[in-house]
């Protein structure tokens, strides 16, 4: 007869299209908008560390300074705190990278011992001026520093997110310093599935 729709197809049509339908992100979803993680910088010991260091994890990358007042122990801490909050085999997918944008004062020594009152599975790394400038024009954001010479604790700004890459380098969320700690633990327990 025609005209008559099978609600049989109907159905399949329905569970085809939600299998299609993803779940949004409980946080910023930066797919496609930024480049997948590449940097050359140095971590504690001299090593170097780039983006193959970290192939494989889920990289949860911030910047700051080890001298900051506020917002940098404050992201270390929800991070770390996140990243305890999963199963310890989770957690090992998962790397916290803290950029310092103030190599005059942030060695990698300075940084290690920082990040290690957080928490292991941090990693504190810096670079010259230029490769940190690089870094920051890679991932649209930026930082600023006052003049060393003029104060003995000169400011720094930089920004306040954390971008987070997935286990094959691309960069797929920002978390902002307003996201709950359930909505980041959703998003990545998405990622590390």
């Amino acid at each position: 007869m025609k005209g008559v729709v099978d609600p049989r197809g109907l159905l399949l049509f329905a569970v085809v299209l939600a299998g299609c339908v993803q779940e949004p992100w409980q946080t910023k979803d930066i797919s496609g908008l930024m480049p997948p993680l590449q940097l050359r910088l140095t971590a504690a010991g001299g090593e170097t560390l780039t983006e193959e260091d970290l192939q494989g994890r889920v990289v949860l990358m911030a910047f700051g300074y080890a001298s900051c007042p506020d917002v940098c122990p404050a992201t270390l801490a929800r991070l770390s705190a996140l990243k305890r909050g999963l199963s310890s085999a989770a957690g090992e997918g998962v790397r916290i990278l803290f950029v310092s944008v103030d190599p005059g004062r942030d060695t990698p020594e300075r940084l290690a011992e920082f990040t290690g009152h957080f928490g292991s599975g941090i990693i504190g790394a810096t670079g010259t001026e230029e490769q940190l400038r690089a870094l920051a024009r890679r991932y649209r954001t930026t930082f600023s520093t006052g003049d060393p010479g003029l104060e003995p604790f000169y400011e720094v700004t930089h920004s306040s997110g954390v971008y987070v890459f997935d286990t094959s380098g691309r960069a797929r969320l920002l978390f902002r310093p307003d996201d709950s700690m359930e909505a980041m633990a959703l998003d990545l327990r998405r990622l590390l599935r």
